[in-house]
């Protein structure tokens, strides 16, 4: 693996950043950085799961693995292989919102990643055919059977966004798709995905490392001018007003310990009160020293594990409470003490040490962030595609810094009330359950 780069703490939030916007509408950030001979490309398309639509899910998913199946002028898998010859990795992610693409490489091959995703862009449709969708579309099944189908609480998170969203609402399905949909897939829908979505103008690239300005300009304009732009996508928009009664559930499953999981609607990423929402989540539940573990894990011994987070979603998002019941507890009672953990913040009652502790671990998950290429280049693409202002990255650390116990407060009695939470407690099987279930399989 490529080594990363480390420049010192001082210059991190003042960075050498320069952007400029191709005739195509390309976007494109460059962040010189001459402490090693390494280079990040980071290319962000802004199509996630959230594009798509209710019996077509997964599609944005399904789009990740098939660009690294060969396009008009690479053949079959070889994009892996023209990175590794000369020392690099690549990888690619896809989100609700979003979907990247990314190489390190030693400095020399910029001009290799580059024409490698181009290519991509330009030319992938002449290089898909039914036999890449079927080879793509068995690898995601088994990777929905494998994370997600037959793993331990392996659904929680699908039943938490189906209960916290309306039907049709585009974080209501997951981002990997059902397997429904992803087994209907047709070569003219994956066709027609590609023709939306993956354009120039729907896209942000940066580049971090060891490169000249100018000459990398140069070659972006090179391998990607000559790309046509095409229509802007649609905007997706939908209802994000707050639920008036919660809504529960009990699920059984081949699991040795219940759950518990609270999910809460909060604004979307980018809002003040979300950064209010990430810093009493880190506050509450993040290290062994939070009241969250302290109390349930430590004093009540109710709880294995505590976890509070939330997400950096573009709409709205969801605020997360995770627990995992000790032997012989009942979740019931584990759900009460979260609840009113959440009560005592909304009350203001959160320690001011503790305030200070998660806004410390934040800061400093901040820097870590923008000390290597890879992570600076994430971050810059992120920021560019949310808020057309990649020099957020280096900003983001004084939205925490502005906040006082009050905003937490107040976040917690606005979005975190008890009327308006989802709740999926997972449970073991019964005995008799699971010996039908058993019986069920031995017929199979």
């Amino acid at each position: 693996m490529c080594p990363s780069t480390t420049p010192d703490l001082a210059s991190i939030t003042d960075l050498d950043l320069r952007r400029h916007q191709l005739d195509n509408g390309l976007r494109v950030n460059l962040q010189p950085d001459h402490t090693l001979p390494l280079v990040a490309v980071n290319l962000w398309y802004h199509v996630g799961s959230k594009n798509e639509r209710p019996g077509r899910t997964g599609f944005a998913h399904l789009f990740e693995h098939m660009l690294f199946q060969g396009s008009e002028h690479v053949p079959d898998n070889q994009h892996f292989q023209h990175v590794q010859k000369v020392g690099g990795v690549v990888n690619g992610s896809t989100w609700f919102d979003r979907t990247n693409y990314y190489e390190t490489l030693p400095a020399g091959a910029l001009d290799l990643a580059l024409w490698l995703e181009s290519d991509r862009m330009g030319f992938l449709l002449p290089g898909i055919d039914s036999e890449k969708l079927e080879n793509q579309r068995s690898v995601v099944m088994n990777e929905r059977r494998q994370r997600t189908d037959n793993r331990p609480y392996g659904r929680a998170f699908e039943r938490l966004q189906e209960l916290l969203w309306p039907p049709g609402h585009p974080y209501s399905w997951p981002v990997i798709g059902t397997m429904e949909d992803i087994a209907a897939a047709t070569l003219e829908d994956v066709q027609a995905f590609f023709s939306t979505y993956y354009l120039p103008n729907n896209a942000v690239l940066t580049l971090c490392g060891d490169f000249d300005p100018d000459r990398a300009l140069e070659q972006v304009e090179r391998f990607f001018g000559p790309l046509a732009s095409g229509p802007t996508p649609p905007p997706v928009v939908a209802d994000t007003l707050p639920m008036e009664s919660p809504r529960t559930i009990q699920v059984e499953d081949d699991v040795q310990l219940s759950r518990v999981y609270l999910g809460f609607r909060a604004p979307a990423y980018g809002d003040r009160s979300w950064y209010a929402g990430d810093l009493l989540a880190t506050a509450l539940g993040s290290g062994k020293s939070s009241p969250l573990y302290q109390r349930l894990v430590y004093e009540r011994q109710l709880a294995q594990d505590v976890a509070a987070y939330i997400l950096p979603l573009e709409i709205a998002t969801t605020f997360y409470v995770i627990a995992t019941c000790r032997p012989g507890v009942d979740p019931k009672e584990l759900e009460e003490e979260l609840l009113a953990e959440l009560d005592r913040a909304a009350a203001g009652k959160l320690a001011p040490e503790h305030l200070e502790r998660a806004r410390n671990r934040t800061l400093v998950s901040h820097y870590q962030g923008l000390q290597t290429i890879e992570d600076r280049a994430d971050r810059l693409s992120e920021m560019t595609t949310y808020f057309d202002a990649p020099e957020r990255a280096m900003e983001e650390h004084r939205r925490y810094l502005e906040l006082e116990s009050q905003d937490l407060a107040g976040f917690a009695r606005q979005f975190l009330q008890r009327h308006q939470r989802v709740s999926v407690t997972y449970l073991p099987r019964s005995k008799s359950n699971a010996e039908a279930v058993a019986d069920e399989g031995a017929a199979r």
